[in-house]
Order: structure tokens, then sequence, then C-alpha cells
């Protein structure tokens, strides 16, 4: 008689093994997701027990001062949760509108958070921090929109499913959790760094820009006051204009929402200015016989520059494209063309890259809480106007100013994103045990892979 074969257990598939394709490390052991993690419940700031206000911010729980006036904070606090250091707190509200926030932060000091957030509680003989990177790996991977998708914007953690999951012993949490601490902070500092010297390229090419617009490009040229302090003195032969003499400018109409129409003439939005030439990205439409009443003189024509005002200091000029001729342009769009005898096309969006054009916009808006320009503060700016011959000169100097200042920033802003990459494999090959701790920094790998980011677009 034959003896039956008997069947192996089948192990289960892991949250870790779903999301991240990561198979058990065979000395870590199975467990459930909601034995590791629960919910606080009950634990409300009646009676106003605390009152140091936290909030999540980029993944990280930060203090916020009680009795500020900005943002929507309720009455009192009563109604917010009391949280406790070694709780991770998630938010799984507006899944479907916001996929780039960080959902999850980890509790450094006992405070209170809005109750429309989940506080999770790690049990003893769990480390947090360990646990903190884990959820992160998980909203990295953007597995929580999954959970929220269709008609849900928000979910629970209570509603995620009752996953199996594997888990390391506590002395290995640690382990993972204190090298990711040092090399997520290595990586964030480098971030900084870049981002610092992309900002520095802009301080850089606006204060350059400023110089040879008010200056020239010819040595040993003499200058004369020009009567206003912020420009100080200009070549002899130059002369102050009001910048309405240069250039032609006409903001978009006021415009509602009930205009809009299902076809006819396309309505120019400021998301279409987000690169060099205007495209109808995002277009509405409006009907032809309104606007053939109403709005024909503001139709964009080739040869037009068009900024956006209602970004903090406006988008730089885009050329006006085909599909964009004849459309009308959006209230926040500028318009400029230059005028005869005032600033050539090509120098234009120079004057409104300058700190000549910053530091004017400065003191209009001085005592103001209002971030963009319009129409009134051009007709009130003053520009020094060169010789049209010298026009040509300052405009080819900048643009190829401007070439190497933008390939450079690029450059640098794309080593940000690998950054970012890098970071987000590391925790996650750390969390789901496909490296050691404990050998991973003797090999120098993430020496040599920040040493060839940190390269990328040094001056």
């Amino acid at each position: 008689m034959c003896a039956m074969n008997r069947l192996e257990p089948v192990e289960p598939v892991t949250l870790q093994q779903r999301v991240h394709g990561a198979a058990r490390p065979l000395t870590w052991h199975l467990d459930k997701l909601h034995r590791v993690l629960r919910v606080r419940r009950g634990i409300k700031n009646d009676g106003m027990k605390e009152d140091n206000l936290l909030s999540l911010s980029y993944g990280r729980i930060i203090p916020k001062d009680i009795n500020t006036s900005e943002g929507l904070l309720p009455e009192n606090f009563e109604g917010y949760q009391i949280v406790e250091p070694g709780n991770i707190v998630m938010r799984l509200t507006d899944l479907q509108n916001d996929k780039r926030s960080l959902r999850q932060g980890l509790v450094k000091e006992r405070g209170i958070i809005t109750s429309a957030y989940d506080a999770l509680d790690v049990p003893k003989g769990q480390c947090p921090e360990f646990w903190f990177y884990s959820l992160l790996a998980l909203d990295l991977a953007k597995h929580y929109y999954s959970l929220g998708g269709g008609v849900r914007q928000s979910v629970k953690f209570t509603d995620f499913p009752n996953d199996w999951i594997y888990r390391p012993d506590l002395t290995t949490q640690r382990q993972i959790a204190d090298f990711l601490d040092r090399e997520t902070a290595r990586i964030d500092l480098l971030i900084e760094k870049k981002h610092r010297m992309v900002e520095l390229l802009v301080d850089r090419r606006k204060t350059l820009t400023g110089h040879y617009l008010s200056r020239g490009t010819r040595t040993e040229v003499a200058l004369t006051n020009s009567g206003y302090d912020w420009l100080g003195g200009i070549p002899s032969h130059w002369r102050v204009f009001p910048l309405r003499e240069l250039v032609w400018y006409q903001e978009g109409p006021g415009i509602m929402a009930d205009d809009f129409y299902d076809d006819g003439v396309p309505l120019l939005r400021i998301k279409g200015l987000s690169g060099p030439t205007a495209t109808l990205t995002g277009c509405n439409y409006l009907d032809p016989m309104k606007v053939k009443k109403r709005w024909n003189h503001f139709r964009v024509e080739l040869g037009d520059l068009l900024i956006s005002a209602s970004a903090t200091r406006g988008g730089i000029a885009s050329e006006v494209s085909e599909e964009t001729v004849g459309a009308i342009p959006y209230t926040g769009i500028i318009r400029i063309k230059p005028r005869k005898r005032g600033y050539t096309k090509a120098l234009i969006p120079h004057f409104l890259l300058s700190s000549l054009f910053d530091t004017q916009i400065d003191l209009l808006s001085a005592g103001s809480t209002i971030q963009h320009f319009g129409p009134s503060h051009l007709g009130r700016m003053k520009a020094p106007l060169p010789p049209l011959d010298e026009q040509i000169e300052i405009a080819e100097k900048l643009s190829s100013l401007l070439y190497d200042n933008t390939k450079l920033s690029e450059q640098t802003n794309a080593s940000i994103v690998r950054l970012r990459e890098y970071r987000s494999a590391l925790i996650t090959a750390a969390v789901t045990g496909q490296i050691d701790p404990t050998t991973h920094v003797g090999t120098g790998s993430t020496d040599r892979q920040l040493d060839a980011l940190q390269a990328e677009g040094a001056i």
C-alpha cells in the first residue's frame, strides 16, 4: 500500500512580499499587522489636560503654537487626542487629491493632535522607530492609495486588511532603526545642500541680470546718478523711463466659472505657462459670441510674452505657440509686448528675472501680505533703457548666463530626485531585511553612492 504524501503547509503571503516583492528573511517571524500596531482609543484631551499642540508636517511630528492665527484651528482643543512618545500618527485622509504628502510621523514628545488622524500604539517588545520606517516604506510605495480606491477619499487604520507581516527580533529592529537614522540624516543633509545650491543659483542669476541691466556689458563707461536709491548709477548715456513706456501689457479679463462653455474659444490657464512655450494644458472654453462681444481684444497674438502674476513672483515669460494663438488668457496671465523705442522682446524676460524687478515689487508691496503682482505694479515700475545695440549685447550675454544657470539647476534638481529615490530604496531594503545594517556600512556602498550624487551639479 502506497504511503500518502503529506502536503507541506503553505506560508502566507505577507504585506511586505505583496507591496515590496521582498521575501521573508529566514530568521524573521510571521505575525499579524494588528497584533503589532494598534489604534489608540479614548485618549481625548478632556478638560484641556494638555496644551502642547503637535502637527504632522513632511513626515515629522512638530510642535505648533496653540495660539497661532495660521491655519484652521478649533475654538478649543478638548476634542483633540493625547499622544505619547513612541506613538505613530497616520493621516489617511484626502487620499484621492493629495498623493505627495508623507502620511505618518513618529511622536517624540507628549502632546495633542487632531483626532482626524490615527494614533498607533507600538507594544512593548517592539521598536517604534523600526515600525515608523516600515510604515514609511509602505507610504513611499503608494500602498495607502490602493486602500482608498474608488470614491473613498479617506480610510482608517482599522480598515487595513488583517495582513500577515514578517518582523525581526527587537535587537535587529533597533539595529535597523539606528542604521536608518544615521543614513537618512546623511542623505537629508545632502538634499538640503543641493536645495540651497539651487537657491544660490537663482540669487546669482538675478544679481548678475540686474547688474547687466543697470550697467551694461561695456567696461570703463562713465556713470551718472539714476535718481533712484534701488538702482544707483547707470551709464551716463542711458535714461530711466516708466516701464509702461518700454513695454505694453494687459492682464486677462475677469472670467467666472459660469462663463465656461462646452466648446468654442480656448481659455488659456496658468498651468499652461509651465514651460518656455505656452500650451492649452487644462484649458476651458468660452462661447465664441460672448468672446466676440466682450473679450475679443484680449486674444493671444504671435509675438506676445505671457507671464503668470498669481505665483509669488510670476512665471517667467512663455512664448506663444500656434495652438494658443487666439486663446483668451485667464485672469492672472499678463500679455507683454515691446513698444517702439522701448525694450526689445529679447530683453523683456531678463528684466522680469532680475533683481531690479524683485526690488521694485518689494518696494511697491511694502506692508502687504499679497504675494502676487499685476498691472498696477508694472505701471509704477521704472527701468533703465540702453541704446538698441547695447540691448542686443546685454540680451545675448544674459541668454548665455540663463542657459548655463538653467542647465546647472536642472542637473542639481535631477540629483535631488535620485537622492530621494536612493533614500526610499535604502529604507525599503532595510525594513524588509534585504540588507544587513551591521555589515552594509562596511561595504562602502552608501559612501560611493552619495559621493557620486554629491558631485552632480557641483559648481
